[in-house]
């Protein structure tokens, strides 16, 4: 791609998620308001460019973290989930009142929208997000989304802003996802192991990269660090939206970037979409259990698009309800996919292997003749 093509990329977007996480957003002694309020200018900036603009901000807890500090030095467990909970609780007011204050010295009005997945699983309230956010931006309110870390556990421990994120960009059906990190870009290689990485400016296929490989550590202050980021941009891969990740320190500018000035790495949309039902389906939440299936199964999924048929399952692991996303593995241990099972884990035990007239026999002619429809899977998932 050269750089009149990523410019008209980058300049065709109408609706863009940005995220910033700790590590820009925060310093030693607490929040860098300094770095919030330059955000805030670079905010509008697009706005008034004519873009709808939603922020996914982290910090929260950091900024807790701090203030309980301040007073209260002898406190202790600050690392704890209880802690942690405490100090986004404390953190969460601290961080949005600068936010409202930077913005609306601009003229714009902030909005805080707290968000976990178990929220977003659930596909009535996943609407109603969505037309909440809709109705924010129509209003010309920039919305400032987050975890809601004081009532998430599992989200909390395991999640990331950057994962938020990407479920934000399906949420909205935003058109572009910038991801401002404290790193200049992507690497080939881990630049804190390996002196000799090279920065990528574009990646055109991120399915082919092994993600794993390539990013093998984590930021100091945040959760995710670049393997979490890389994850989110293949996600918003999926939806046919690119990704920016870009250093979010030294005084950064979307508009010059938006413009075609160098910098960062983009992360170009698949050929092939995912609908937003798939791209719900399997992101909204986390597989309650696994199935593994042979070979003849796997090539009938990833080459054929097949449905998985109860036949070919060799293994089931893990105690599921009839509906549950599952994931589908190889019996080399390889993710092939995810999908909402028609069957429990208990009918799965007693029917794997086993041809759909057999199966009739014991469950009756209104028996699910496919485990998972393709209908209801998404082949090569980014978990």
């Amino acid at each position: 791609m050269n750089s009149d093509q990523r410019r008209e990329l980058l300049a065709s977007a109408r609706r863009v998620v940005i995220k910033v996480g700790s590590a820009v957003l925060t310093m030693e002694d607490g929040l860098d308001l300094n770095m919030l309020r330059h955000l805030a200018r670079e905010i509008n900036a697009l706005r008034e460019r004519g873009l709808d603009v939603l922020l996914v901000s982290s910090g929260a807890v950091a900024a807790g973290r701090r203030r309980i500090q301040f007073m209260r030095p002898d406190a202790a467990h600050l690392s704890d989930l209880p802690g942690r909970q405490a100090a986004s609780a404390i953190g969460q007011g601290r961080l949005m009142h600068e936010y409202d204050r930077a913005l609306a010295e601009l003229g714009v009005v902030a909005a805080q929208v707290l968000l976990t997945r178990e929220g977003l699983r659930i596909r009535e309230r996943f609407l109603n997000a969505r037309n909440t956010l809709n109705r924010l931006l129509d209003w010309g309110a920039v919305p400032i989304i987050n975890e809601n870390d004081t009532v998430s556990v599992k989200e909390l421990q395991f999640g990331d802003n950057d994962t938020l994120a990407s479920l934000a960009v399906g949420l909205v059906e935003a058109d572009l996802f910038i991801n401002l990190t404290s790193a200049d870009g992507v690497y080939d290689k881990n630049p804190d192991q390996h002196p000799e990485a090279k920065r990528l400016d574009v990646i055109e296929d991120i399915g082919s990269l092994d993600i794993p490989a390539m990013c093998d550590g984590k930021t100091a202050v945040g959760s995710g660090g670049m393997y979490s980021k890389m994850r989110a941009a293949r996600r918003v891969a999926q939806l046919g939206a690119p990704t920016l990740i870009l250093s979010g320190r030294k005084g950064f500018s979307l508009g010059a970037v938006l413009d075609g000035a160098p910098g960062g790495t983009l992360v170009l949309p698949c050929e092939q979409c995912v609908s937003s039902k798939k791209f719900w389906l399997a992101y909204h939440d986390q597989p309650a259990g696994t199935i593994v299936v042979d070979d003849g199964a796997a090539r009938a999924l990833t080459e054929l698009g097949k449905s998985l048929l109860p036949a070919g399952i060799v293994e089931v692991r893990g105690e599921f309800g009839q509906g549950a996303l599952t994931a589908i593995r190889s019996k080399t241990d390889r993710v092939l996919g995810v999908g909402m099972c028609n069957y429990s884990s208990e009918q799965l035990q007693n029917i794997k292997g086993l041809r759909s007239s057999d199966i009739q026999e014991q469950y009756g002619e209104h028996a699910y003749e496919e485990a998972i429809h393709r209908d209801n899977m998404l082949l090569d998932p980014a978990i």
